[in-house]
């Protein structure tokens, strides 16, 4: 089994003893928050409701963080939708780190009323639970969806375009409300807009799976990958290490009230260069795909074309810098599923 190495995170937050809650936390970003958070001797509170988490990631970090770094995690099911579970539970705690929410741009166009109750409901949930409780500090999920039809690339913090999916407007809804609560209520939030993040633990199944950990096991099935366009559509694919630093930094060093974040390594990716690199990470570990090249079918309304991040906010303001390539996270990924 593959494991990201969290030590730079155990070293920042050394001698430091925070209180924690993860909701979404047996999902793929949630399950390496709480990884890194425990090799960290820091006290946990992790809260899903298995709609899309896997209560088996728990068992899995177990494993990784070893039986008395385990002891400081509390496991709690429960739903963000449910408010009065949320100020039950919200308590005692520094910061929070908002993960839960449903993605996939596709199932929201089919279900925009799911998509509304749990990823904008849900977090204003999470944020009245919050004022309620006197927590210090929300770090959130945001998305880069965001920027919606914003034509150029690279996107910076202040680019607005038009949503162009119910799950990208239930992101945006996210910001407005995270800044209405710090003005109103004086809570303190952070927006992180994530990149295309991906690695160990990503789920690979169902209709709606992230393409990196579903293009890795179609590969090793003997199957064709498929890409909607020609391929040359990109992505800022962001290792989630890269995520789970982010986080952490933001609950520990952002002092004001409310901002965002862009959180990508600032590298543009094809999928056809995406694709190829997938393929040699797998020859490398002796596995020789049937086919090494992609089927193509028409590109999806309500995709975007072109995404990358400027993130030299991150970097100057929290000081966050990738700890591995793309091509490394890619390796590491792959193995991960060997």
């Amino acid at each position: 089994m593959s494991q990201i190495n969290y030590e730079f995170i155990k070293k920042y937050l050394a001698k430091i003893n925070h209180r924690w809650i993860v909701t979404g936390a047996a999902g793929f970003i949630g399950s390496h928050l709480v990884e890194a958070l425990l090799i960290a001797e820091q006290q946990v509170t992790a809260i899903d409701n298995y709609s899309t988490g896997k209560e088996g990631n728990y068992s899995t970090i177990k494993e990784l963080v070893g039986s008395e770094k385990a002891k400081n995690l509390t496991i709690i099911n429960g739903d963000i939708r449910d408010l009065e579970f949320l100020k039950s539970n919200l308590k005692e705690v520094d910061y929070c780190l908002h993960q839960a929410a449903l993605g996939s741009v596709p199932r929201s166009m089919l279900e925009p009323q799911l998509y509304h109750e749990n990823n904008v409901s849900g977090f204003v949930n999470v944020l009245e639970a919050a004022r309620v409780n006197g927590i210090k500090k929300i770090v959130y999920a945001s998305s880069s969806s965001i920027y919606g039809d914003y034509p150029s690339n690279p996107k910076a913090e202040e680019h607005k375009g038009i949503a162009l999916s119910p799950y990208a407007l239930s992101k945006q809804i996210n910001e407005l409300s995270a800044q209405n609560f710090a003005q109103i209520y004086g809570i303190s939030c952070v927006g992180l807009r994530y990149f295309n993040v991906f690695g160990p633990r990503q789920d690979p199944n169902g209709a709606y799976a992230a393409v990196i950990p579903k293009w890795i096991q179609t590969l090793i099935n003997g199957e064709h990958c498929q890409i909607y366009g020609d391929g040359t559509t990109s992505r800022d694919f962001c290792f989630v290490s890269t995520v789970v630093l982010a986080n952490i930094l933001a609950a520990t060093k952002f002092n004001g009230q409310h901002t965002v974040f862009n959180v990508g390594h600032g590298q543009e990716t094809t999928l056809n260069q995406l694709h190829a690199i997938l393929v040699s990470s797998l020859k490398e570990q002796g596995i020789n795909p049937q086919f090494d090249q992609p089927a193509y079918k028409d590109f999806r309304t309500g995709d975007i074309k072109h995404s990358l991040a400027n993130a030299s906010k991150i970097k100057n303001e929290l000081g966050l810098v990738p700890e591995s390539t793309i091509t490394e996270g890619l390796k590491l990924t792959v193995s991960s599923f060997l």
